[in-house]
């Protein structure tokens, strides 16, 4: 961004001559416009240690750590924010890109939400949350089941395991025999949905070996 050298030079003179005024907020929102990212913080810093309350200096602050991937740091000066203001749009805004940035598309869309009920005309807040919309409902029930799967096959392995090393001495009744139920080769269900259900018959035989047999 072009940066008007002239009107940060007298915000910086101004700043540097009353170390208490509140010019330090516009100073540092130049900054980070122009991508001084580090000179944006500093300024924000030394700012709000004495105009704690002062929240778009805040927020400028929040959003210049998420430009310097602080995002835990930036989500704590925004949601500091929030606190005070609960319909700040550019701290809903910025906390939204910081869940979208880590990956958590869930949080990230209902900040989107939340962000476009306030400005529901703005272009591009409309097209994300759209693009998330979509993104999150081609999450197919394939890929649950598969993680289901994963935590059944690892609950197998510690059953066999705990099999392995119980002491000779208790007596265990042989592994029942794994027949599979019709209802697993139903060719309506999916590779990944049969599995499941084979797993469980298997988990089940192996609980049921472990019972000590009775007198």
């Amino acid at each position: 961004m072009m940066l008007d050298s002239s009107r940060l030079e007298a915000l910086r003179r101004r700043v540097e001559q009353d170390p208490g005024s509140i010019a330090f907020a516009q100073l540092a929102e130049e900054y980070r416009r122009a991508g001084r990212f580090q000179d944006a913080v500093a300024v924000c810093r030394a700012g709000l240690a004495n105009h704690p309350g002062y929240l778009s200096a805040r927020v400028t602050l929040g959003r210049t750590l998420i430009e310097l991937q602080q995002l835990d740091e930036g989500q704590a000066e925004l949601e500091r924010v929030l606190d005070g203001a609960p319909e700040n749009f550019a701290a809903i805004r910025g906390l939204a890109e910081i869940h979208h940035r880590r990956g958590e598309l869930n949080d990230a869309l209902i900040q989107y939400r939340a962000a476009l009920r306030l400005a529901p005309s703005d272009p591009d807040l409309t097209e994300t949350v759209a693009k998330l919309t979509r993104a999150l409902a081609a999450e197919t029930p394939a890929a649950r089941v598969g993680s289901q799967a994963n935590t059944l096959l690892a609950s197998t392995e510690h059953a066999a395991i705990d099999l392995a090393s119980e002491p000779p001495t208790v007596e265990r009744s042989p592994v029942k025999s794994l027949s599979v139920a019709p209802e697993v080769l139903d060719p309506a269900r999916t590779d990944a949905e049969r599995t499941i259900v084979a797993l469980e018959h298997w988990l089940a035989a192996l609980h049921g070996a472990r019972a000590p047999r009775h007198a």
